[in-house]
């Protein structure tokens, strides 16, 4: 990996630490957003114009005023990127695209199959473990949260430590393991700073103290 890739993969692990709690609770667009753009911009003149002109299309299909983006043509756009500029992060960008389409379309299968391709070769380490956290979530609503907890087994970055561990906890919920999601939420609350997360993650203690009561 190139020293600017290296400064890439630890800016996304800062903002991630930051930022990756509510993401993972309110969606993963806003991190592909800030990402996908920042790569538009910081390595426009190292990345090949076809790629950076295909990545911006898929920001302008996806990104519509109605927030109903055209599903058909953001799975064109992205599958150019795949075919022409496959394994890249721009070609991985477009696939959570993708996936977050899916899933707002109830394609469940669809977008795990996406983010499955992007946990198996990422693109760099930081983009494996969001779209290992993402494939997570949609197997778990797929009822199929044994899987998604396989997924989450090891150790992880400190930068996306918290919002690993809470999703275990939902997880583990999920399957009625209350004591071991108790335990999941509080290594999640101890990696946290900030106050607003750990308040979100201290309402779910509370209800799964309640639920014991």
């Amino acid at each position: 990996m190139s020293s600017t890739e290296d400064e890439h993969v630890a800016e996304l692990k800062e903002w991630w630490s930051r930022n990756g709690k509510p993401l993972v609770t309110g969606g993963l667009f806003a991190l592909v957003i800030v990402f996908g753009w920042q790569a538009f911009h910081k390595y426009q003149s190292n990345q090949s114009q076809g790629a950076s002109i295909l990545y911006q299309q898929l920001l302008e299909t996806t990104l519509t005023p109605d927030g109903k983006p055209d599903a058909a043509r953001v799975s064109d756009l992205a599958g150019k990127l795949n075919s022409e500029y496959g394994g890249s992060a721009y070609a991985q960008y477009g696939s959570l695209f993708v996936a977050k389409v899916a899933v707002d379309s109830g394609k469940l299968d669809d977008a795990a199959s996406e983010l499955k391709a992007i946990v198996d070769k990422p693109a760099n380490p930081a983009l494996g473990e969001i779209a290992r956290q993402r494939l997570a979530q949609v197997l778990g609503a797929q009822n199929k949260a044994d899987e998604a907890l396989k997924l989450l087994e090891g150790d992880a970055d400190k930068a996306f430590l918290a919002t690993r561990e809470e999703l275990k906890g939902d997880l583990l919920v999920q399957l009625g393991r209350t004591d071991e999601a108790s335990a999941a939420y509080q290594k999640a609350k101890a990696a946290l700073s900030d106050e607003a997360a750990v308040g979100g993650l201290q309402i779910k203690l509370d209800d799964l103290a309640k639920g014991d009561a």
